[in-house]
């Protein structure tokens, strides 16, 4: 995969944006049914099992103590933003929580910043600023919705401080490991915590709960939204900067909307296409800027 061009996966990573934005309609009905513990639990222990038995010559082959390791630290990380999402949606409203959790976009290049020494230059930080205003266009209504910081608000930017720790660590081990084995351990590892402490916390729902319509749900949620998705992030990251993969990977909230416009009769409004539009100019200043600016120093050494 080495001579594969970056913008290929960058590419990737926005299908896998797609695919997670509509995940956001499956979860309608499947979060009414299972706690999200439990639904943590089953649909990632699914998705490590059937990705151990899709790559099971490859896990042997570049399973290491390290690897293990750094699957069950990413494991953790994206457990503990899922449920701390999950938490912080039941104590403020779905945009607040939506925009929140994106902030991740700018935390980082500053914790890119603190793990790789690579300081953010002036267009990671102003690309951020602008994907974050067009984040919260598209995610909070205009019905009145106002940011204060309660508790549901505090537990929604603990889960954005997770899901950036988790982006940064995949782009640091996918460097130094084989990123699907990588994939099979942080699966395996967050469906165990789920479990765990579903069973600790949770009441199960019980097999009846399990209609076929739910089954079907839960199975595009392990199947497209975790073995594929998450196979594309963790793969496409090792190639990719984070800074600017998280750009990219804020594509979800725009298709999540999108998706629910298609296919719940939200509405199109000025609003959310200001917001579309300054996410994709946040893309455009993070991809394009940087570029311009290495040209420019390029003609001013050769003259």
């Amino acid at each position: 995969m080495a001579n594969i061009p970056s913008w290929v996966y960058k590419l990737l990573i926005v299908l896998a944006t797609i695919i997670w934005g509509f995940s956001f309609v499956v979860m309608k009905d499947v979060v009414a049914v299972l706690p999200p513990a439990w639904l943590l639990g089953m649909r990632f222990l699914f998705a490590g099992a059937l990705l151990l038995v899709i790559l099971r010559k490859r896990v042997m082959r570049f399973c290491s103590r390290k690897v293990v390791t750094y699957g069950f630290i990413l494991g953790v990380l994206d457990f503990t933003a899922f449920w701390l999402q999950t938490v912080g949606l039941k104590h403020t409203t779905p945009g607040i929580n939506a925009f929140l959790t994106a902030t991740y976009c700018v935390l980082v290049p500053f914790a890119w910043w603190l793990i790789a020494r690579k300081r953010p230059t002036v267009f990671n930080i102003v690309a951020a600023i602008v994907a974050v205003c067009g984040i919260w266009l598209v995610s909070v209504s205009s019905s009145g919705e106002t940011l204060s910081i309660g508790f549901g608000e505090a537990m929604t930017l603990g889960c954005a401080v997770a899901f950036a720790a988790h982006i940064v660590a995949v782009s640091k081990f996918a460097q130094k490991c084989d990123a699907l084995v990588l994939t099979v351990f942080q699966f395996i590892a967050e469906g165990a915590l789920g479990i765990i402490f579903g069973a600790a916390t949770e009441t199960f729902p019980g097999i009846a709960a399990f209609t076929p319509e739910i089954i079907g749900q839960m199975l595009f949620l392990a199947v497209f939204a975790s073995v594929v998705a998450f196979g594309i992030q963790n793969v496409s990251l090792a190639h990719v900067p984070p800074t600017q993969a998280s750009l990219l990977l804020s594509l979800e909230s725009v298709f999540g909307v999108v998706f629910s416009i298609l296919l719940y009769g939200e509405q199109m409004t000025l609003r959310l296409v200001v917001g579309f539009v300054l996410i994709f100019a946040a893309i455009v200043i993070s991809e394009t800027l940087p570029l311009k600016e290495k040209l420019c120093r390029r003609k001013t050494t050769s003259s």
